[in-house]
């Protein structure tokens, strides 16, 4: 794998980081040609950015209250972004809803993960609602960002089982386990031009993906 052509990533976060560490580890390993040239967190007290300090990654940090409106910390997180090459900006756990006129800057070049098995449950608290609903299966969905949340084209998709006794921690478990699997893999594909974004749909390998593609996972434990 030749590193000078590796896909520069730039990642953001808002919390633990798993989704940033299992993307860092494949670059890291040669399972995918990308690389993280920097983690960006809009919290102070996150703890992915000890996480990918450990890991050797370029951090920074841009707290949201110190700005007066959304737009000025867009203003501050644009200049972070533009700092260091990227070609994808990967949204993992990062808790902000960004601007249409932002997220039209990156059309085709950001991606984002939702545990859900969208267009079902987009927003917060998912596994609650899934245990709630009944549901006999749940996931995670990895999409282009838009500007309608949790409303981009999706990519890949995994489908876990919702077992008997599974509780909201349980199951948040599994599903971000398979987080750690189908994100670096929808990168890669990203990295080798497998997948594009085109006339507003997802494409894989020169054809529209009419349905999302899903990945069944059984066992997992939590990375």
């Amino acid at each position: 794998m030749n590193a000078h052509a590796a896909l520069p990533l730039a990642i953001l976060i808002s919390g633990r980081g798993s989704n940033m560490v299992a993307i860092a580890q494949a670059c890291a390993a040669g399972r995918i040609d990308a690389r993280v040239n920097q983690v960006i967190s809009d919290q102070l007290d996150a703890a992915g950015v000890a996480r990918a300090g450990e890991l050797g990654l370029a951090t920074r940090v841009i707290p949201r209250p110190l700005f007066a409106d959304a737009a000025g910390f867009e203003t501050a997180l644009l200049n972070a972004l533009e700092s260091q090459p990227h070609e994808l900006v990967v949204l993992a756990g990062f808790m902000r809803i960004l601007s249409p006129q932002f997220v039209a800057r990156y059309a085709g070049r950001m991606l984002n993960i939702h545990p859900s098995l969208l267009p079902r449950y987009r927003g917060l608290n998912t596994h609650r609602r899934v245990l709630a609903a009944g549901d006999t299966h749940h996931g995670a969905s990895v999409h282009f960002v838009t500007a309608e949340l949790d409303s981009g084209p999706i990519i890949l998709q995994s489908r876990i089982p919702v077992v008997p006794g599974d509780t909201e921690k349980s199951l948040a478990e599994r599903v971000h386990a398979s987080e750690h699997v189908i994100y670096p893999k929808v990168i890669g594909w990203v990295a080798q031009q497998r997948v594009v974004l085109k006339d507003g749909r997802a494409w894989f390998d020169g054809e529209p993906l009419d349905e999302p593609m899903v990945e069944e996972f059984r066992a997992l434990a939590p990375l």
